[in-house]
């Protein structure tokens, strides 16, 4: 079985002199001059379509928990004015944290009124300092008083809280079905590169095997997106900014990828202080560490062999890069 893009079929409309003229059988006469000519690619592996299943399952549930976050904080703010502080304006509550955690139990509790620092420590699911607990209990009590809705507000905040919650378990659950689907594939090889865990991983892994697909790295990281658009006409070339031509689920999992090289591995820090040094902006240096990243990951999934920090700086430096 063999896969074709929209596109592909598009183009051999065209090729055939149909473009403008979209039919079932003008597409079959597409696909069937498509497959003479050996394009298309051949269809992934069972255990690769379900990773990349579970990969977007998940970017859709943290999308969600995203935009959950900004409703319990909005929430939040109605109904105590002024407690979740936005960043640059005092201390930021984190939801996530045990102190996040406890304010909304304590707002929902006692719809919006000032609770003490024993309910906040009471409420917290973790471990919640005395000092928190007392910063946030007494910022709660000089705030304005709650709205005269506070009761129906509080209601509808309990109501998010525990869609917000039901979320996180989903994410849970669904982190530990890739580490399972991961560690079926070769993408499991992945997993021995610094800063790079199961999610990182499967992310790239889902979007890039079969590894046979691409002939070169270069090849997988034009298809991320991440290469630089290029004009070339008679006497002039020009070179602009990245082409975004992949999906952007496969170039965030490469800059991901590189950004957790960029954190825990010797090698690519060094490269990131010399692209800083050169004068590169924070998000440059990360796009020109994805291209190294690329190689490396295109590397480790054809060779199998686990990552080995030293004989990658020896290699970069034997080769001059």
């Amino acid at each position: 079985m063999r896969i074709f893009a929209p596109s592909e079929t598009q183009a051999a409309r065209s090729q055939l002199g149909s473009r403008r003229f979209k039919t079932d059988d003008r597409d079959c006469a597409a696909l069937v001059w498509l497959l003479r000519q050996g394009a298309g690619r051949p269809s992934a592996p069972s255990q690769v379509e379900a990773m990349l299943g579970a990969v977007r399952h998940r970017r859709q549930l943290v999308d969600a928990r995203r935009v959950a976050q900004q409703r319990l904080h909005d929430q939040l703010n109605a109904l105590c004015p002024g407690l979740s502080a936005p960043v640059g304006h005092g201390r930021v509550l984190e939801l996530e944290h045990p102190s996040g955690r406890a304010v909304l139990e304590c707002a929902v509790a006692f719809a919006g009124r000032a609770p003490s620092t024993r309910s906040l420590l009471a409420r917290a699911p973790g471990r919640l300092t005395d000092a928190n607990a007392r910063f946030w209990a007494g910022r709660w009590k000089r705030r304005l008083p709650p709205p005269a809705d506070a009761e129906l507000r509080a209601q509808r905040l309990g109501r998010d809280v525990e869609r917000w919650l039901a979320l996180r378990e989903d994410i849970t659950a669904l982190e530990s079905q890739l580490a399972e689907l991961l560690a079926g594939t070769d993408g499991q090889i992945l997993t021995t590169l610094p800063g790079v865990a199961v999610i990182r991983a499967a992310g790239f892994a889902a979007h890039s095997l079969p590894i046979e697909r691409w002939p070169t790295p270069e090849h997988l990281y034009s298809a991320t997106g991440l290469a630089p658009a290029s004009y070339q006409s008679a006497s002039v070339t020009r070179r602009g900014r990245i082409s975004r031509q992949g999906l952007p689920e496969h170039r965030d999992a490469l800059m991901g990828i590189a950004w957790g090289l960029s954190q825990h591995s010797p090698a690519f820090r060094e490269r990131d202080r010399d692209y800083r040094a050169r004068g590169f902006q924070p998000i440059q240096a990360r796009v020109a560490l994805a291209r190294h990243a690329c190689r490396l990951a295109w590397r480790l999934l054809l060779s199998q062999q686990p990552y080995d920090d030293r004989r990658y700086d020896r290699a970069r430096h034997r080769r001059g890069r």
